[in-house]
Order: C-alpha cells, then sequence, then structure tokens
C-alpha cells in the first residue's frame, strides 16, 4: 500500500454543480466513444452514464427487452428516475445494438425534457471511418448549435481538441507506468476513471499529482491483464489485489480501449475523427477481429502478464462475438485467460470470487 495519501478526486455532483454555478452545461454521455472536445466547444461538460449500477433497474425494464445489457437497462432507469436532471443534453452514441436501440426509445416513445442527439460511430477503420466520423462530428455540431444558439470557431474547437489531446496524452502515461506508481491498483482505476466526468483541464491536475509522486518499486503480484467493459462493482480491483495478482495493463473499454492519440488534420472535424478511429482496436467500435487478437495479445505480452481475465457485462454482443476469436488467438499465444460474465447490479458473488482464485492459482 501506499505510504503517502490517496489522491483526492472530486465527486461527480461537485464537478457538476461548480460547472454549473460558472455557467456551463452538462452533456450526460452514453457509452463509449464521443468527441469530448466538440461538447466542451460549445459549453458542455460531458459526463458519461455507465449504468450506473447500484440503482433500481426496474424503470428500465420496463421498457427493454430481457436480454438487453444491464449497462442500458440501469441508463434508461437511471434517466427515468430523475437522476439526470443536472443534464442539459443526452447524447447516445451507437457503439452497439441496445445502445442503439435506447437512443431510438428516446427519442421517439420515452422522451426526457432533454434534447437527444444520437451520434452513429463507423464500423470500419481507416480512411473512410474517419471520414464518416467526421461528418458525424459535423452533424453534432449543427445540432448543438441549435440547441445554444452558439457557433464556435475552427480556433476556438481546436483549442478544445487540443485541451483534451494533453488530457489524452497524461491519461496514457498513467497506464503505461501503472505498476511503478505509488497507488494501489484501486486508487489507479480512480484516477483513470475520473476522465469520464472531470474537465480536462482538472484531470490533468489530478494525473499530474499521481505521476510526480516519488516512483514506487513494481507491484508484486500475478501480472494480469483485465478485459471487457467496465470493473463494477467497485471492490473488484481490490478484490483482485486481496487475491495476489496485479493488474499491468488493461483492455477494458471503458479504459484501456480509450487510449486516444493526437490526430493531425488541420481541419478539427478531421482531427476528431482521427483520434477515436485510431484508439486500440475496439469491438464495440466495429473493428476486425484480426487487429483485436493481435492488440490484445500484444499488450499481455509486453506487460509480462500471465493470463487475461475477461470480466464482461451479460448480453454484451460485440463482446460476445469476438471473445472466441480472442481466447483461441491467446491460447496459441501460450496465454491462458478465463471468462466471467456479471450484470452490474450484482455485487460480486462468491461464485465470481472462486472462479478468479481458481484461475490465478492456476497461473501462478
Amino acid at each position: 500500500m501506499p505510504d503517502q495519501p490517496s489522491i483526492d478526486i472530486p465527486r461527480r455532483s461537485e464537478i457538476a454543480r461548480a460547472h454549473k454555478e460558472q455557467g456551463g452545461r452538462i452533456a450526460a454521455v452514453l457509452p463509449i466513444h464521443y468527441p469530448r472536445a466538440l461538447l466542451r466547444a460549445f459549453g458542455f461538460l460531458p459526463m458519461e452514464v455507465w449504468g450506473p449500477p447500484g440503482i433500481d433497474p426496474s424503470l428500465g425494464t420496463a421498457h427493454l427487452q430481457p436480454y438487453v445489457c444491464s449497462i442500458v437497462r440501469n441508463a434508461l432507469a437511471f434517466l427515468q428516475s430523475g437522476a439526470l436532471e443536472v443534464a442539459d443534453v443526452v447524447i447516445v452514441p451507437h457503439g452497439c445494438d441496445s445502445l442503439q436501440g435506447l437512443g431510438s426509445i428516446l427519442i421517439d416513445f420515452v422522451r426526457p425534457r432533454q434534447p437527444v442527439i444520437p451520434l452513429y460511430l463507423p464500423r470500419k477503420d481507416g480512411d473512410s471511418g474517419i471520414r464518416f466520423l467526421a461528418d458525424e462530428a459535423r452533424s453534432v455540431y449543427r445540432q448543438l448549435e441549435e440547441i445554444t444558439r452558439r457557433s464556435p470557431s475552427e480556433q476556438e474547437l481546436t483549442a478544445c481538441i487540443l485541451r483534451e489531446e494533453a488530457a489524452d496524452a497524461l491519461l496514457a502515461t498513467l497506464h503505461h507506468r501503472r505498476r511503478s506508481l505509488d497507488l494501489s491498483d484501486s486508487e489507479v482505476c480512480r484516477v483513470i476513471r475520473s476522465r469520464e466526468y472531470l474537465p480536462a483541464e482538472r484531470f490533468c491536475e489530478i494525473a499530474l499529482a499521481a505521476l510526480d509522486r516519488p516512483a514506487a518499486a513494481p507491484k508484486g503480484g500475478i501480472p494480469i491483464v483485465l478485459s471487457g467493459i467496465l470493473p463494477e462493482p467497485h471492490d473488484l480491483i481490490e478484490t483482485i489485489a486481496n487475491m495476489g495478482a496485479v493488474i499491468v495493463a488493461d483492455d477494458l473499454v471503458c479504459c484501456g480501449r480509450r487510449l486516444y492519440p493526437p490526430g493531425r488534420s488541420e481541419d478539427p472535424f478531421l482531427r476528431l475523427a482521427e483520434s477515436i478511429v485510431w484508439a486500440p482496436p475496439d469491438s464495440t467500435r466495429g473493428s476486425a477481429i484480426r487487429p483485436r487478437v493481435k492488440h490484445v495479445v500484444r499488450l499481455a505480452k509486453e506487460s509480462g502478464a500471465r493470463g487475461v481475465v475477461f470480466y464482461g457485462v451479460k448480453f454484451c454482443e460485440p463482446e460476445l462475438f469476438s471473445r472466441p476469436d480472442l481466447r483461441r488467438g491467446l491460447q496459441e499465444a501460450g496465454i491462458p485467460s478465463v471468462v466471467i460474465e456479471t450484470d452490474i447490479s450484482d455485487g460480486l458473488s462468491q461464485q465470481t470470487i472462486t472462479r478468479i482464485e481458481a484461475f490465478l492459482e492456476m497461473i501462478a
């Protein structure tokens, strides 16, 4: 455990209140990929909605099929309960069929008081995907222009892009140095996930505070890669550490698959799109399976991991489709893996704990 005090990370409610008091607006953003800088250029602070866990899902269940993932179900319940009244707009990226369905429900059937803006993601990497996403960003710009009666210039948008790129660079450094940081795995995860709601400038302060602490000896333990959607419930990371394992890299949708490199285009919309499309291969972004397999195998080998824990959300089709090929590729590379599925409303079950313990014993 670190000798120094933990990093102080403000709560979401505190950040939202401060932003609103300064005359800003809040954008409630569903997973997964979206142009943060574009929202900031219009004065919106994006605050991501990953479910959340720990709420009554019944309000969402009433409008969705039973096989829809718990992230989407809980997000709808959260919105229906009035817990997102602080938001001024709702952004729904179409990262999967369930999210696309949620966008349609919010636009056509269960309409919140806030405007709902869908964002269609490309289903192909490369230049065609970049052009498609740039056009989508321009469409979002026009909708935000109509809502706010503002028209940020290219210079204003570029300034916001550079600020987000600086935050993303620090985020990548946190990932790369996670094992030598003077923070527990749980604290590292909290700092990384604070990117989901903190303004870029505030996140940079917290990231630098974490990186500026004296370097610690590399954390001991059985090295693993954690893959999947998100590490919920919150005590999952601490439980894994208590079992004698250390997370040396992650392939989580909410974390490691959102290490966005800087774009290069002088056109701000193309630059926004480049950054997202050039991120690590992701099933929810329609990346081909071969680059996904290559990426996960390389992540495991370069980090020195002895195994990969796939910690998934039930009924997540993009992950379910790609996982057999991923596990096959890992097996061919001599890297064992285990699959665990959960509902984000469930606590950490004894069955899950036992399966992780058995896997760690096998690879120790």
